[in-house]
């Protein structure tokens, strides 16, 4: 195997070395024990919980891997295993499913290598994509079946991935969490994450997953085929249309019924607490699409300036419930078509928000970055030219000097954006017109204003040219009147910096104490208490 920058980058982090031939290979004494668990239970001896926690110590020491396993992690996959599940369900684990998930793993290092012959041509190998970095990895299913087998294997070395900002990646916080405070949420997690490999081992899906760090560059350079970071000024003198606002007061992103870019309420570490106690939006959507998971292993912690794009990850598993109540519910047979580069049309964007922001958030230092936050995640870099063009007639110079186009007479600059994105949507594929999916971003356990996120949501989602916007309010009180409030704001028919400019003035009063109602009522003070 030829020696790559993209090899050399990632072979820290994975349990493969390079032999004298130059060729990816596990060492002899883990090759032996997965020769051994591929045989079944009767050849290995690996036939519950307890001993295959046995079997994953012996396999990390035959790695060398220092660190060690949490705690509580054997007792973990004991109690799983040989307690939770069924004796039937074990029985079957251990007798069909392990040994076709110790043969995958025997096939990982031909599946990296096919991997990086065929990715040489476009760029798109395993390799850490690292901050301020943008670039795509685009992985096949079962490569990512055999990435999330060394996750529950716990064979992925993690002494350095902190020096890189990388999440965890092995599963054993994972069971140690379901042992030192069990809880039923926790427990069906994990019931998430076994359906998964059962699903893989009865029928290995074919498709690819494509994971792509997007940014807004803080520095311009001429040779950059993406858009710089955005300040004040950009927003202000926006003349983008609004787009349309679609409101949900029942349903879930993930089943929204039209092809969308779905919005991962996201850690700034990709996963947040999926692999520990953590349940949440972000944590469910990672167990009921488990290759999400795949994109922790190679991507850092996101800069303020920086969204992840994920294409592709099928969805395994059915669910009811949130956070304590979250409950798996059975196999979800993914029906999502697939696109030339055989990735299921799901689109999941990964943007992270303020932290407890509290009155910081209505500064106008943290508007910015919570609204160029989205527009990095919402925005297509791959229609660069487009953008460039259609805001070079917005007026507003973006990474380079332009002179403003002539208009007709007596036609409005709005007007006049908005008939060249009409045509240009008109020119794109049907295939492309994807717009944005989502909800409350930012607000429940992050501590942010709903009605302030929402509206940020709505500019970054217009003046990265998105046909619509659909919005899931789970039911959120603070948001009973957002479709009336939407319906009348596109009634005025403002454009993004005249939005942007309104909710401006309300923060500053805001900031000031001079406002001590939601930006709603302030707006529109007939609306009912």
């Amino acid at each position: 195997m030829e020696d790559s920058a993209e090899l050399e980058s990632i072979l820290p982090y994975l349990p493969l070395v390079i032999g004298s031939s130059r060729r990816l290979l596990w060492p002899s004494k883990v090759v032996e024990a997965l020769e051994a668990m591929s045989r079944g239970p009767d050849h290995s001896l690996v036939n519950c919980g307890e001993v295959l926690s046995i079997a994953i110590s012996d396999m990390r020491a035959s790695l060398s891997l220092a660190d060690p396993l949490a705690l509580s992690a054997p007792l973990g996959y004991a109690l799983f295993f040989d307690e939770l599940m069924s004796g039937a369900d074990s029985r079957k684990w251990f007798a069909e499913d392990i040994p076709k998930l110790a043969n995958l793993l025997l096939r990982l290092p031909s599946l990296l290598e096919v991997h990086y012959q065929n990715s040489r041509a476009y760029g798109y190998g395993l390799r850490i994509l690292g901050p301020q970095q943008p670039g795509m990895v685009l992985l096949s299913q079962e490569l990512i079946g055999a990435l999330l087998a060394c996750s529950l294997f716990c064979l992925f070395p993690i002494s350095n991935r902190g020096l890189k900002h990388l999440p965890t990646i092995n599963f054993d916080q994972l069971f140690a969490s379901l042992y030192d405070s069990y809880s039923e949420s926790q427990e069906n997690k994990v019931r998430c994450i076994i359906c998964y490999f059962q699903r893989i081992c009865l029928q290995m899906p074919t498709g690819s997953v494509s994971f792509e760090r997007k940014l807004l560059s803080l520095e311009h350079h001429p040779w950059q085929s993406f858009l710089s970071y955005p300040y004040a000024d950009f927003w202000t003198k926006s003349t983008i249309p609004l787009c349309p606002f679609q409101v949900h007061s029942s349903g879930l992103i993930e089943d929204h019924a039209i092809e969308a870019l779905e919005v991962d309420f996201a850690n700034k570490y990709l996963g947040g607490g999926a692999l520990h106690r953590g349940c949440v939006q972000e944590e469910i959507r990672f167990m009921i699409n488990p290759e999400l998971i795949a994109g922790m292993l190679f991507l850092p912690s996101m800069a303020d300036n920086e969204a992840i794009e994920i294409v592709g990850a099928e969805r395994f598993s059915d669910y009811t419930g949130y956070a304590s109540s979250f409950r798996f519910s059975g196999d979800y047979v993914d029906k999502r078509s697939v696109d030339f580069l055989g990735r299921r049309k799901t689109r999941i964007v990964a943007i992270d928000a303020l932290c407890s922001p509290r009155m910081k958030q209505y500064k106008l230092k943290y508007l910015i970055r919570e609204t160029n936050k989205a527009f990095c995640g919402f925005l297509d870099q791959s229609k660069y030219s487009q953008y460039k063009r259609i805001f070079k007639m917005n007026s507003v110079q973006l990474n380079e000097g332009s002179s403003l186009p002539i208009k007709a007479k007596g036609e409005s600059r709005t007007e006049e954006v908005r008939k060249s994105d009409e045509k240009s949507w008109r020119l794109e594929d049907c295939e492309n017109y994807i717009g944005i999916a989502t909800g409350n971003w930012g607000c429940g356990a992050f501590g942010g204003d709903p009605e302030v996120k929402t509206i940020i949501q709505w500019l970054a989602a217009s003046q990265a040219l998105r046909p619509f916007i659909s919005y899931y309010t789970f039911g959120l009180e603070a948001l009973q009147s957002l479709a009336q409030v939407t319906q009348w704001i596109i009634l005025q028919k403002w454009n993004v910096g005249d939005l942007w400019n309104i909710l401006i003035e309300y923060s500053s009063q805001k900031l000031r104490g001079e406002a001590d109602v939601g930006f709603f009522a302030w707006l529109l003070p007939s609306l009912p208490k």
